[in-house]
């Protein structure tokens, strides 16, 4: 996630990172540049590209789930040898960074990957001195992260200007749900016309293939399919006061995309494919208040299932510590 923009990324906007990385490790897997069963590290890879590990991971996550790599018993991947191919002359790999990005940008991902899957298991302080220090960065880009937070809802602003991460409890995720059925029915009346007809049709036509291989699908997939709604759709509401309102509650849409990771699968297959496709069918026949209506029905259907995944995880063994990282308790 290249986090945050005010709207979904356009049509034929550059991959973001993770994609990027996706894309140069396949290929050298299936030309051979990487040797059969070779091991791939996330710092390294890191290293290479000039980039966090968290869209490194991410990238190996794919790959694994397509069959490309697979994951060491001690940890990371290695290249499955079914899927290697012969070198071709003069193919080296070469190790230039994949982009230059403003520095706050560079650790954001890994950020919301080190706080968001704690919040499972209670509130937190975010200390932003040891996040700087702990990240090596100045505590100018560690302000910068946490002001990007802020926006998602990640984080907020608690007493003498310190910061806190809210803990994923049953009752707000309540209320964050409550929000959402409130904002985004109405949000997506006021997007529909902004909406080109060949998009929406793009987007209930890649639910429908989803569907053919609901067992299947991985995070990111599930994640790009959350996107489409959630993030184009919406994101083309004309109001802007809207827009900041939505994305600050969708706070967890940003947790679901670790809760898939963290947690086995809850369901045979996803249920919000079906619901989601519901939405995109009415809005393909041009009934916008019936596709507000089932949104509004999907998302009262969402709040049980995210609250059934958030104690999942909270059951689960609690990740490491970490610096920054301070834990609230009532005592």
């Amino acid at each position: 996630m290249t986090e945050p923009t005010d709207q979904a990324a356009p049509r034929g906007a550059a991959p973001r990172l993770h994609q990027r990385v996706h894309a140069i490790l396949a290929e050298e897997i299936h030309t051979g540049q990487l040797a059969d069963r070779e091991r791939l590290a996330e710092t390294a890879l890191a290293a290479r590209f000039g980039i966090s590990r968290a869209p490194v991971r991410q990238a190996l996550t794919a790959l694994a789930a397509e069959g490309l790599v697979e994951r060491r018993p001690g940890g990371g991947f290695r290249v499955r040898a079914a899927h290697h191919a012969a070198a071709r002359p003069g193919t080296a790999r070469q190790p230039q960074a994949l982009a230059s990005q403003p520095s706050w940008e560079k650790i954001y991902a890994e950020v919301v990957d080190e706080i968001v899957p704690r919040t499972a298991f209670g509130d937190w302080r975010v200390i932003e001195s040891e996040l700087a220090r702990y990240h090596a960065v100045s505590r100018t880009v560690a302000r910068e992260v946490m002001a990007r937070l802020q926006q998602r809802g990640i984080v907020r602003k608690a007493g003498h200007s310190r910061w806190h991460a809210p803990a994923l409890t049953p009752a707000h995720v309540n209320d964050v749900y409550e929000m959402r059925e409130v904002l985004e029915p109405a949000a997506l009346m006021r997007a529909v016309p902004h909406v080109a007809p060949e998009r929406i049709a793009a987007m209930a036509e890649r639910l429908r293939t989803a569907m053919a291989r609901a067992t299947t699908l991985a995070g990111h997939e599930l994640d790009r399919l959350e996107g489409d709604l959630h993030g184009e759709v919406l994101g083309a509401c004309p109001n802007r006061e809207m827009r900041q309102a939505i994305r600050f509650y969708h706070s967890l849409l940003v947790a679901h995309s670790f809760l898939y990771r963290w947690t086995p699968p809850l369901y045979a297959t996803e249920p919000f494919l079906p619901e989601h496709l519901r939405i995109f069918e009415a809005l393909e026949t041009g009934h916008t208040a019936r596709a507000a209506k089932a949104l509004e029905e999907h998302l009262r259907a969402s709040r049980e299932r995210a609250i059934a995944r958030v104690e999942a995880v909270a059951s689960a063994p609690r990740p490491a510590a970490l610096p920054y990282l301070q834990e609230i308790t009532d005592a």
